[in-house]
């Protein structure tokens, strides 16, 4: 282990913890301090000079033990935070450069840090130390100090503070510099003009980095391999995969590379699957891995396949990284037989799968619903001495937890828990709802409690707990997590917002305009979503005068962006029939300006439609015509309904010629409703047509029987009408009073009395009352058995005064009607005695 450059005061060392310094000989710890010479070999002795704090060339991000940085060539480095003695890495470097770099990092007067090695530097060592710097002020710094000495500085280290720079964004110092070496004669290479692209293009600045494409080509220089698929990162990253196709094909054929907005040459934007099949151009692995890449975010899965089948046949080996590109591109596209083929050549490869491989089959199967292969991936990543890592767990987690697989996802919990794993607000809030949905309320309270009491739990996730339970509608529930949330004082809009949809579940509506009202209490401004919430909440639940007193807030305060609010109360008011109020706030609205759409027309016009009112109806229609909307089969089918009620059989022919236009065709309702407007007509052959097509669809019901029925006893067609009624009856069809009625009347007419008695009994047997016209078609047979008015009328008044009893006396006098038609006189006549006793 190295020694320390300078013993230094503690409070130099704020992020570093404890320092370990050489012993001196002095009794005074300010004395001297030990150093190390430059050549690392003899200790020699320099006064003490006393320093304000150090600045410390770390940038410190609490919480976190790692620095996360780029590395000239791309790759990402995590290194933990330096301490006071040489990291490993700088070890690694040798020779004097570990001791420079923690001289650096250790001493902030650049002089007074680099002060032995001034003029002893090498090319190299100037790259190493610029490299290393993580601030980017600290790395000009020691630039602009170079510049001050001896040493020349050539275009590797401008290359190295260009990235420093554009990392940081310093897109200023970034021109500044490329001045400078224009000024100084130091000639940009193919890696300047590739790093100057790279890192405008990862600050988001696309147009400005095709701009350094297109100098680097003005100046007569070709990007070679590692620019190209720097070109290529950046297009894809664009989403413009056609264009990056594009620009390898013409770079890998030596054509002209010129940048413009026409590249886009392949209908459809679909890339050009014979692109990758380039003669003479040998590729790396890297470039592969990102034409793969690039062909996969495209969603061409064959051009990816050929690029990969052209990687082997050059003799290219695949890495890792290429396999698991084109694994999570079969497996997206659900190529699974395909996944299992690359798994079989990574063995014959020798190609180990990694954590990521792994992730992406555990993610891939839960994709598919194989839940269970899935699972058997983590055990094989445990297996192979990979740990699992928190994509791993978090993955599996919610898979298991929006299946209600509580087992499964406790056993992945302890293993997290045990491995110091920490659980994300994400995992935590799924496995919440998990135990919520299963009904495990305790332990969902436990588990939430757990975190709470930690104070571990953001705004959001308090949200997401609320609507776990709300929408269960344990409103209890969601009211104490609410209450553990405003005593943490993270109470948002989102908060209130869950809270209020969780009320309105339970059915707590006064509960839910209390706690509306309460917002601005605690300084939260109820927003769009929460006026929205609240009126769909009352007006549902038959409160629109409520409803409007909030619609009322939300318009003045500039809330109302369409007439969706509007249409939810109108509905409301016209569900209970109050039309005079639905006028008037469609009148509200209109002095809003806030233009009404085909669905608020639709309600009005259904809801006069309702009512009767012709006028009303007709007059929203043409409204609706005049604002340019067009109708749709909603509104048709309530203007079929009103015509029908009516009796306005040539506009309901127009509407329904309308309907039959339309994508869906006609429905049953407005079928049934010009069935019954031409049964009235007598119009039997229109009628017949509409019931016919109906059943060829297979979707005839049961009021389509009985219209056709009506028609057919109407004009007096019996045995139609006779086969309509058994095919009711075969089909299931009768099930309402109105069919079982039309059936009856039917046998009275035709003067069948043993089917009217049957169909009367099976009516009885399935719980459905009779009514008046019942009864009137039941004495009509009964009259045409010989039973006399007088007695008819005795049984028509039982049954009215005394239900049972009178229902005895019709099951009794139809008893008779049946046993008449074998013994015709001497059975009625014994009947009539026996039922006329009960009267």
């Amino acid at each position: 282990m190295l020694a320390k450059l300078h013993l230094l005061d503690s409070n130099c060392f704020p992020l570093l913890g404890s320092t370990t310094t050489l012993p001196t000989t002095s009794t005074s710890s300010h004395e001297n301090t030990v150093t190390i010479s430059p050549n690392k070999t003899t200790l020699q002795k320099v006064p003490y000079r006393p320093n304000t704090p150090k600045k410390l060339n770390l940038e410190h991000n609490s919480g976190s033990e790692f620095l996360k940085r780029k590395g000239y060539d791309g790759s990402v480095i995590q290194q933990k935070k330096v301490h006071s003695t040489c990291s490993t890495k700088w070890a690694c470097y040798g020779g004097r450069i570990p001791a420079i770099l923690e001289a650096l990092n250790n001493v902030c007067d650049i002089d007074e840090a680099l002060g032995m090695w001034e003029d002893r530097l090498s090319n190299k060592e100037m790259s190493v130390i610029l490299k290393e710097q993580v601030s980017w002020k600290r790395g000009l710094e020691i630039f602009e100090w170079f510049k001050k000495g001896c040493y020349e500085l050539n275009v590797i280290h401008y290359n190295i503070m260009i990235w420093i720079l554009g990392r940081a964004r310093e897109w200023r110092h970034i021109e500044s510099l490329w001045n400078e070496m224009n000024a100084k004669g130091v000639a940009p290479v193919n890696s300047t003009y590739g790093t100057l692209i790279h890192v405008y293009s990862k600050g988001g600045l696309k147009e400005e980095a095709l701009v350094w494409l297109q100098r680097m080509q003005s100046s007569g220089m070709e990007p070679d391999e590692v620019t190209m698929g720097i070109v290529i990162q950046l297009y894809k990253r664009a989403r413009e995969f056609q264009k990056a196709e594009d620009f390898f094909r013409k770079w890998s054929r030596s054509e002209s590379l010129v940048v413009g907005n026409n590249d886009n040459k392949v209908a459809n934007g679909e890339m050009d699957r014979n692109a990758s099949h380039v003669n003479n151009v040998c590729l790396s692995s890297r470039t592969y891995n990102t034409l793969i890449d690039t062909y996969g975010k495209a969603g061409q899965v064959q051009a990816a396949s050929e690029t990969f089948a052209k990687m082997l046949e050059e003799g290219v080996a695949p890495t890792t990284v290429t396999f698991n590109t084109m694994i999570h591109l079969y497996g997206n596209h659900g190529h699974m037989d395909e996944v299992s083929l690359l798994l079989q050549k990574m063995k014959e490869l020798q190609c180990q799968l990694d954590t990521r491989t792994y992730n992406i089959l555990i993610s891939m199967y839960i994709k598919h619903n194989n839940i269970n292969l899935a699972s058997i991936y983590l055990a094989k990543m445990k297996e192979a001495c990979l740990e699992p890592d928190l994509v791993s767990y978090r993955t599996l987690l919610y898979a298991y937890s929006i299946r209600k697989m509580v087992q499964e996802a406790e056993v992945l919990i302890q293993e997290m828990v045990k491995r110091g794993l920490e659980i994300d607000e994400f995992t935590q809030t799924a496995l919440t709802r998990m135990y919520v949905e299963s009904g495990m309320l305790e332990e969902s309270w436990l588990w939430f409690r757990r975190f709470h009491l930690a104070g571990n739990i953001t705004s959001e996730c308090y949200s997401a707990t609320i609507d776990a339970y709300g929408k269960q509608g344990h409103t209890l529930e969601a009211e104490k997590v609410f209450f553990c949330c405003r005593e943490r004082k993270k109470l948002s809009v989102l908060v209130f917002n869950v809270m209020i949809k969780a009320y309105g579940i339970g059915k707590c509506y006064d509960k839910a305009c209390q706690l509306f009202d309460s917002m601005k209490i605690y300084g939260v401004v109820g927003d769009k979503c929460s006026y929205s919430s609240l009126i769909h909440i009352l007006a549902t639940a038959d409160k629109p005068h409520i409803a409007k007193h909030y619609l009322e807030i939300m318009q003045k305060a500039g809330l109302v962006s369409d007439c969706i609010p509007y249409c939810i109360v109108i509905a409301s008011f016209a569900k209970l029939g109050q039309l005079k109020m639905a006028e008037r706030l469609y009148r509200e609205m209109i002095e809003y300006a806030v233009q009404p759409d085909v669905i608020i027309y639709g309600v009005l016009i259904n809801a006069f439609a309702d009512a009767g009112s012709v006028n009303e109806a007709i007059g929203y229609v043409d409204e609706m015509r005049r604002a340019g909307l067009p109708g749709n089969p909603a509104i048709y089918n309530s203007l079929i309904k009103l015509y029908t009620k009516v009796g306005y059989l040539k506009e309901a022919e127009e509407t329904y010629k309308l309907l039959q236009l339309s994508d869906g065709g006609p429905s049953v309702f407005s079928s049934n409703c010009m069935i019954d407007l031409y049964t009235e007509q007598l119009m039997f052959e229109q009628a017949k047509e509409i019931f016919e097509n109906l059943k060829n669809k297979e979707i005839a019901n049961e009021f389509s029987y009985a219209m056709m029925l009506c028609m057919y006893k109407k004009i007096g067609r019996l045995d139609e009408a006779i086969q309509i009624a058994k095919e009711m009856r075969k089909l299931g069809l009768l099930t309402d009073l109105l069919s079982y009625n039309n059936v009856i009347g039917l046998y009275s007419m035709d003067n069948r009395p043993s089917e009217a008695t049957e169909t009367f009994m099976e009516m009885i047997r399935s719980d459905i009352q009779p009514d008046d016209f019942t009864f009137k078609a039941l004495g009509y047979v009964l009259l045409n058995c010989g039973v006399s008015k007088q007695a008819i009328g005795r049984l028509e008044v039982m049954v009215k005064k005394d239900a049972p009893r009178g229902m005895q006396a019709w099951m009794s006098a139809l008893s008779c009607v049946l046993e008449a038609d074998e013994y015709p006189k001497l059975q009625m006549n014994r009947c009539s005695y026996s039922w006329m006793d009960l009267t």
